[in-house]
This record gives structure tokens, C-alpha cells and sequence, in this order.
């Protein structure tokens, strides 16, 4: 098959959520399916951007060359993120990771009316539509009113830690991801200033999402604030200490189409604390503790059994483990393959 997929989100210097699913989807098919050709498509500043491509069966492209038709026209196009303005290639397939800009206040007014036009061009565009989660699959359908025959669930994967890194528990709670108001990092904060003062929190995420500054004058204002440490974007190395020095990984987001961060927390060893709604008690799968993400209270309570029994956190830790080992970006990259199969057939 000849492939195009648009990789212009796999270009970022500070790599999270959908960045990290296009490197795995993109590298990942060229590997597995050598016999296909396949054509990365980037818009002009990512273009620029982008490396040379890793595999011989890879041919880097602009995106709008293909969009005139300059380019031969592909079996199928994918978009990886939701972003579809026109139909390319005999058959299309477009990536939703979430609709959390149409079901709350998490953006700007400007934002949301770009996103829902886009989000719904593409769902007309697509032949057919890759969910990551049954939530978003859900929300998909009705929000957008697209039938469910066309709509196929493939989760996102998870990295296992390097078996050299052994875990060193510190009194320490962690969350990763992006400051802003959606992950709920301001209640949060507050329940962790009901814990003991022995305990601190590491917030690893860049602070440029939506309300991060708001979420920065809470930190500041906080009596604890001697005791959390704003970490900004962590990756590698770093970020792999982190995971082996938490005791507890909080997660209290408000809405996540799928919610990398538990499983990849979960794969670590790291006893989870997250949401009881959006796909995260879908993606957690019985193997965290869930709470309302509304609810400081509650919030406070979980990580307070938490930090209080070590026997649970070991228990829910192992649990964890399990839980990960069964999403794989090998496993995506398959499923993914086999929706292509079942369009082109």
C-alpha cells in the first residue's frame, strides 16, 4: 500500500500526548510493514523541521503539495490528530484523541469555534474514524453524530521503564502533564497541603496550557509552597528518576481522551490516585484508586491511604504493572494496520 499520514504533530521539542502517539504510529508502521510505502506529510514550518526519515520505505513530503494533488495520490491517508480539511487518497482515516474543547471550558472562545469546525470537517472527511478510548469513541458518535460503524477503538501504549532503573520511594507525590486549568492541578495542590508536612509534591509538565498562570499564583500562594517543586517539561533521564523516586502518582485530570500519564506512571511501579470520570477509570481498569476530580475531599483522602499504608500502595503498584503491560505502541501500531486493511478491502 502507498500510505500518507500527517506528521506535523510528530515535530515538537518538548514531546507529550499526541506528539509521542505520531513518533510511534510513524516509525512504528514503516518498521513493521517494510513492503509499504509510506509518506510523511508535514505542514511548511514542521517541514522544515522535521529530520530525514529513519527508514528506506519513508518519503518526507509537504503536506500542501499532497493537498494539490502534486504529490501521486496514496491508497489512504491518515491524519493523526483530528485534522482533516480534505478528502486525500482513496481512503481516509483520521485519529480523535479527545473532544474535551467541545464538552468544557478548557479553552479559549477562539479556540473552541477553530477546533469544533476542524473536528467536524474531519468527521465528514473520514472513511473512517480511530478512537483511543471507548470514551472518546462515545463522544464521537454523539457529539459529532457520527455512526458508530465507522468508528474503530485503538488504545494508545505505554513505555516500560529500563529494568536497570530500580525504584527508590521517597515521601513524594508526582504528576506529569501540562499545566492548565483541565488537569485540575490547583485542587490538587490543595489537598496536597492537607498532608503531612514531611511529604512533597512534583508537578513535571510545561506551565503554557490554558490557565497556567492561575494555576502558577495558586502554587505561589500556598502554605505549603516550600514543599512544591515546579518542575516544567521533564523527559528521559529525568523524568525516569521521578518515577522511581514517587511513592504516589496523582492524576485528578478533568477530562482526558485517553490519559497516558497513568499507565506510563502504573508501568513504573507507582501506585495511581485519578479521575472517576472522562476514559481515565477506562484506562486505570480497576488498578488505581479513582476519585471525584471535583471533589478536594476526596482527592486528599485517596493520596492520605495512600501515603499512610504501604501495603496498599505496594498492592496497587503491582496491579499497575499488570494493568500496563497490556497496552503496548506495538499492539496500536498492529490495530491501527488492520483498520487500513479492513478500509482498503
Amino acid at each position: 500500500m502507498r500510505i500518507a499520514l500527517d506528521a506535523s504533530y510528530s515535530v515538537d521539542r518538548q514531546p507529550s500526548g499526541i506528539a509521542v502517539y505520531s513518533r510511534e504510529i510513524l516509525d512504528g508502521l514503516a518498521q513493521a510493514y517494510p513492503e509499504d510505502s509510506f509518506f510523511h506529510c508535514y505542514r511548511p514550518k514542521q517541514y522544515r523541521q522535521a529530520s530525514k526519515p529513519r527508514y528506506k520505505n519513508v518519503r518526507k513530503s509537504l503536506l500542501l503539495p499532497l493537498f494539490g494533488g502534486n504529490l501521486s495520490r496514496p491508497d489512504l491517508f491518515h491524519a493523526l490528530n483530528q485534522r482533516a480539511d480534505r478528502r486525500i487518497g482513496r481512503r481516509l482515516v483520521t485519529t480523535f484523541h479527545d473532544l474535551f474543547v467541545l464538552s468544557g471550558e478548557y479553552s479559549t472562545a477562539e479556540f473552541r469555534h477553530r477546533f469544533t469546525q476542524q473536528a467536524r470537517l474531519a468527521a465528514k472527511n473520514s472513511d473512517m474514524i480511530i478512537a483511543v478510548s471507548e470514551f472518546t469513541a462515545n463522544q464521537v458518535h454523539e457529539l459529532l453524530k457520527v455512526e458508530r460503524s465507522r468508528i474503530r477503538v485503538v488504545p494508545h501504549g505505554a513505555h516500560q521503564p529500563p529494568e536497570a532503573l530500580p525504584r527508590q520511594e521517597e515521601k513524594m507525590i508526582l504528576t506529569v502533564g501540562a499545566m492548565q486549568l483541565r488537569k485540575n492541578t490547583a485542587r490538587l495542590v490543595e489537598a496536597f497541603e492537607t498532608l503531612p508536612g514531611d511529604w512533597s509534591l512534583v508537578l513535571a509538565g510545561a506551565a503554557s496550557g490554558y490557565g497556567a498562570q492561575q494555576i502558577l499564583d495558586r502554587i505561589e500562594a500556598s502554605p505549603a509552597r516550600n514543599r512544591i517543586r515546579v518542575a516544567g517539561y521533564v523527559a528521559g533521564e529525568e523524568l525516569e528518576r521521578l518515577y522511581a523516586r514517587a511513592a504516589v502518582f496523582a492524576f485528578p485530570s478533568l477530562d482526558e481522551g485517553f490519559g497516558i500519564p497513568v499507565l506510563e506512571a502504573m508501568a513504573h511501579g507507582v501506585p495511581v490516585v485519578t479521575s472517576n470520570r472522562s476514559a481515565l477509570p477506562e484506562v486505570a481498569g480497576g488498578a488505581a484508586l479513582l476519585v471525584d476530580p471535583a471533589d478536594v475531599s476526596a482527592i486528599a483522602a485517596a493520596l492520605s491511604e495512600l501515603i499512610g499504608n504501604s501495603e496498599r500502595r505496594q498492592a496497587l503498584a503491582q496491579a499497575g504493572r499488570a494493568r500496563a503491560q497490556s497496552f503496548s505502541w506495538q499492539r496500536a501500531v498492529m490495530e491501527t494496520y488492520a483498520v487500513y486493511r479492513e478500509l482498503m478491502s
